[in-house]
C-alpha cells in the first residue's frame, strides 16, 4: 500500500489532503481523560501540514443518534489537538465547506457521524456522503488513513473516501498493521495472549482463532466467571453468560487456557463495598467478583516471563476502582518486566496502562484500536485496510 510519506515525497503544497484519525477519546463532560488518540494522531498530521499541506481532518465521538449532539462534539479535541501541534486548530461544522486555509493549516471536521450516511448500511447513501467529503479536496485531493481504530468499518469517511482519491496508510494504521502482521505470522515463541474484559461472547471468535496459534492463553476480568463457572464453580453474583457456558467448556479442552485460582469479591458494585480475596472456589453468594487475586497474579506472572511474545487485551478487574486494579496492573507490571515483544491491543487495556501510571514504553506496542486489532487477529478483513491495498 502507498505511504503518507509516499505522498509527501510526490509533492502536497498547497494541495488538501483529507486525514481520517482516531480522536474518540473519553470525556468527563468538556475534559478529556485520556488523549492517547489524539497524541498517536499527531505524527501523521505534523508530516503533511509541514510538507504544505492543508490538511482536513476528519472523526468521530462516540455513537451520536442521527444527527448532531452537542455532547458529542469534537470543540475539546480540536482544542487539545491544537495545543499537541502548536498550532490552532479550527473546527468547521459539516456540510458548511471549508474556511480559508493556508498551506500547512490543520481543520477539524465536527463530528463525522453527525451525519447518518457515514455509518450507514446503505452503500449509495455512503456514497452519497463520501462524494461531498471528496469534493473538499478539490482536483488534486489525497486522503490518508490513520484511524486504525476504525478500519474494521465500512463507512463512508473510512472506506468509500478511499476509492474516490488517491488513498494513502499514515503512519499510525502502517505501524499498527506491522505489528499485528508479526502477531499473526511466526512470532517468537512462546506465545502467551491475556485476555480479560466483560464477555466471553464478546472475544469468542478470537479465543477460537488464537487457541491454535499460542502456547498459553490467560483469562481474567469479568469474562473469567464464565469459564469457572464451566469447571462447575459456584460464582456467586459474578458476571455470567450461562449461554457461554458450554462453549467455554469446549475451550477448556484445549489445555492452553490460565484461569485465575483466587478473586477479590465485594458485596457490592461500588468502589467502597465490603472486599475479600477467596479461592475460586469459595466465592460467598451474593458477592461478586471484581479482580484477578494475588496469587493468580502471580500465576500469570510466571508464565508471562518465559513468555517471548506477548499479546494483551483487556483488564484484569474493574481497574478505574482502586480496590479492584492490582490485577490490572500486577498483570502489566509483569509484561513490562518481561524480554517479550508484548503488544497492548487497544481499549480497556491501553487506558488501564495510562490510568494506573504505568510507562508506556515499557511495551513494545500499544494499539489505539482495541476492536481493529481483535478482528485482525482474528483473521478478518478489514475494509479500510483492503481498500488501502487496492489503491
Amino acid at each position: 500500500m502507498r505511504t503518507v510519506s509516499d505522498l509527501v515525497d510526490e509533492g502536497v503544497n498547497g494541495r488538501t489532503v483529507l486525514v481520517r484519525s482516531d480522536l474518540n477519546v473519553p470525556l468527563d463532560g468538556d475534559r478529556i481523560t485520556d488523549d492517547g488518540r489524539i497524541r498517536a494522531s499527531v505524527p501523521t498530521i505534523s508530516e503533511l501540514s509541514g510538507a504544505g499541506a492543508q490538511v482536513v481532518v476528519m472523526a468521530h465521538l462516540g455513537r451520536p443518534k442521527g444527527g448532531p449532539d452537542p455532547k458529542f462534539s469534537l470543540a475539546p479535541v480540536a482544542a487539545r489537538l491544537g495545543e499537541l501541534l502548536g498550532a490552532p486548530v479550527r473546527l468547521v461544522e459539516l456540510g458548511r465547506g471549508l474556511p480559508n486555509m493556508a498551506a500547512g493549516d490543520v481543520v477539524l471536521l465536527e463530528n463525522i457521524r453527525f451525519d447518518p450516511r457515514e455509518t450507514s448500511k446503505d452503500d449509495a447513501e455512503r456514497a452519497e456522503f463520501a462524494h461531498e467529503l471528496v469534493a473538499l479536496a478539490g482536483d488534486d485531493g489525497a486522503f490518508v488513513s490513520d484511524g486504525f481504530g476504525v478500519v474494521h468499518r465500512k463507512q463512508a469517511s473510512v472506506y468509500d473516501v478511499a476509492q474516490e482519491l488517491p488513498a494513502y496508510a499514515g503512519g499510525l494504521v502502517l505501524s499498527e498493521v506491522e505489528v499485528l502482521r508479526t502477531l499473526t505470522g511466526e512470532p517468537k515463541r512462546p506465545y502467551a495472549v491475556v485476555l480479560g474484559g466483560s464477555k466471553v461472547s464478546d472475544k469468542l471468535a478470537v479465543i477460537e482463532a488464537l487457541l491454535p496459534k499460542v502456547d498459553s492463553l490467560l483469562v481474567g476480568g469479568g469474562m473469567c466467571f464464565t469459564f469457572l463457572a464451566a469447571q462447575g464453580h459456584e460464582v456467586g453474583a459474578s458476571l455470567l453468560e450461562k449461554d457461554q457456558i458450554d462453549s467455554s467448556r469446549k475451550l477448556l479442552e484445549s489445555g492452553k487456557i490460565v484461569l485465575p485460582t483466587d478473586v477479590v469479591v465485594a458485596d457490592s458494585f461500588a468502589a467502597d463495598a465490603s472486599t475479600r480475596t477467596v479461592p475460586i472456589d469459595q466465592i460467598p453468594e451474593g458477592w461478586m467478583g471484581l479482580d484477578i487475586g494475588p496469587d493468580s497474579v502471580a500465576a500469570f506472572a510466571e508464565v508471562l516471563a518465559g513468555a517471548r511474545t506477548v499479546f494483551w487485551n483487556g483488564p484484569m478487574g474493574v481497574f478505574e476502582m482502586a480496590p479492584f486494579a492490582e490485577g490490572t496492573r500486577g498483570v502489566a507490571q509483569a509484561i513490562i518486566d518481561g524480554d517479550s515483544f508484548s503488544v497492548v491491543g487497544g481499549g480497556d487495556s491501553a487506558a488501564a496502562v495510562r490510568a494506573l501510571g504505568l510507562p508506556e514504553d515499557g511495551f513494545s506496542h500499544i494499539s489505539t484500536g482495541g476492536g481493529a486489532s481483535l478482528e485482525f487477529l482474528e483473521g478478518k478483513t478489514l475494509p479500510g485496510v483492503a481498500v488501502l491495498e487496492q489503491s
